[in-house]
């Protein structure tokens, strides 16, 4: 069952990256708010560069003058079902710590996604 992990992030502005395991690679959002946990709250979510599946385990600190400098922390991590991918949606069903339950992905415009329990 592919996994998936999310990040809480101390960088420039503090943010959550969402990771799902697709295709060998953890495929990435950043999303400025923590993750609903509840029906109805939608959570603006931006596409970023794919990440390599040994970054699912990080913590520490990104040292000043790099990429993404803070401090990394996972929120949240366990496995998940993928129910529907197409280009502009994606289904799956989260069983995490913190998050568990039916959660989508729907594109909106370029590489701004909405992330929300459906």
């Amino acid at each position: 069952m592919p996994i998936f992990v999310i990040q809480k992030h101390h960088a420039r502005r503090l943010h959550y990256d969402f990771r799902l395991e697709m295709g060998g690679v953890l495929k990435s959002w950043a999303v400025p708010k923590e993750p609903p946990k509840e029906k109805g709250v939608k959570r603006l979510a931006v596409a970023v560069e794919d990440h390599e599946l040994t970054y699912a385990k990080f913590e520490g600190e990104i040292p000043e003058g790099r990429y993404g400098a803070g401090k990394v922390e996972i929120w949240d991590n366990g496995n998940y079902e993928l129910e529907e991918k197409k280009t502009d949606r994606i289904v799956f069903d989260l069983k995490g710590k913190k998050l568990k339950g039916r959660y989508c992905l729907v594109k909106f415009k370029e590489n701004n996604w909405l992330l929300f329990r459906c």
